[in-house]
């Protein structure tokens, strides 16, 4: 079993079936006792919608986790939904961002551990991302990827299968969907939640200007009278709005490209920049990076798969995975592998 666990979406690809599951990185909690209410795409519904007693979360923050008890209730949760055999413990392939810490690694390796998986392996996003996208990583050819998730931002330089040069930044989808609830709130008086600012960026949110202009119908509350109103938005300003998460993510970009090894330079420049992730489907991001760094840029099949669909395609070969393939205790029965 492979688990692309992201801060915004969590996918479960099981060996033989695909990915069967995809669900959002939400857990509905009690406040007081610690009791899981929903999970996915019930508890995502329940964000900015719950009463004082529940709270809905996200357990993990760019790319991270920052409840691990949470966040072991979320793994158990799916891993039981896709395991009919309820003492199961299955191999996992987990995937994390490349500039995770130690500490984050092994907490990972810790959740999934307790969670119930037999043994746990971590694979690095871009090169998950590569094998998804059908790259044939293991040549001597630099090829470039960029990630880009919910939380984290990556851009990596790959060749002869591992990652040469590599860059990792906190800025994501949230990010900017903060940044066009916050230019709300200060140029029209309007507070959004961030379930509204997500519908606003995949409407109409753009890198580029769209010709023709194109306008959103925002409903929020006003600051100033408190009431519900309605304003109209255009593509426009929420290019203004994303210009500061994007230009993060461009210097990114650019400065990985200045510690890239000359031929592996050149090879990028005439194989191209490959983009992944949920966050490069921002409109006309493909533009924006290609006029940038003057590389042809082109994006995955499926941006928003191909690191859960990579991940597993490494199953094939989990058992030459070196580095962090932390076992379960030997009390544990080993059986019900997937």
């Amino acid at each position: 079993m492979a688990i692309d666990l992201g801060t915004a979406n969590t996918l479960v690809y099981v060996g033989g079936r695909g990915i069967v599951v995809s669900e959002p990185s939400v857990v509905a909690s009690d406040v007081d006792t610690g009791e899981v209410h929903a999970v996915g795409a019930d508890a995502e519904r329940m964000i900015g919608r719950t009463p004082a007693t529940i709270s809905a979360t996200r357990p993990l923050r760019h790319g991270v986790i920052a409840d691990f008890e949470v966040t072991e209730e979320m793994l158990r949760y799916f891993i039981r939904k896709v395991i009919d055999r309820r003492l199961a413990h299955p191999r996992l392939i987990v995937c994390a961002p490349s500039g995770v810490t130690e500490v984050e690694k092994r907490a990972v390796e810790e959740a999934s551990l307790a969670a119930g998986a037999r043994r746990v392996h971590l694979i690095e996003e871009p090169i998950a991302a590569a094998i998804g996208a059908d790259i044939a990583i293991e040549e001597p050819i630099g090829r470039m990827v960029v990630d880009v998730g919910g939380g984290t931002s990556e851009m990596a330089v790959i060749s002869l299968g591992a990652i040469v040069v590599s860059r990792s930044v906190r800025v994501g989808g949230y990010e900017m969907d903060e940044a066009i609830a916050h230019y709300l709130r200060n140029v029209h008086q309007l507070a959004i939640g961030s379930r509204t600012a997500e519908r606003i960026k995949l409407a109409i949110g753009c890198a580029l200007p769209l010709q023709p202009a194109e306008t959103f119908e925002v409903r929020g509350r006003h600051l100033v009278t408190g009431l519900p109103t309605g304003i109209p938005l255009s593509s426009e300003e929420v290019r203004h709005a994303l210009r500061g998460p994007l230009q993060e993510i461009l210097r990114a970009i650019r400065e990985t490209l200045e510690e890239t090894p000359p031929e592996l330079a050149s090879d990028i420049a005439r194989e191209g920049i490959l983009l992944a992730g949920g966050g490069t489907l921002v409109r006309r991001f493909s533009d924006l990076v290609a006029a940038e760094t003057g590389m042809p840029v082109y994006s995955a099949d499926s941006p928003l798969t191909c690191v859960a669909y990579g991940s597993g395609r490494a199953l094939e070969h989990i058992d030459k995975l070196n580095g962090s393939g932390r076992r379960r205790s030997a009390l544990v029965p080993e059986r019900g592998i997937v």
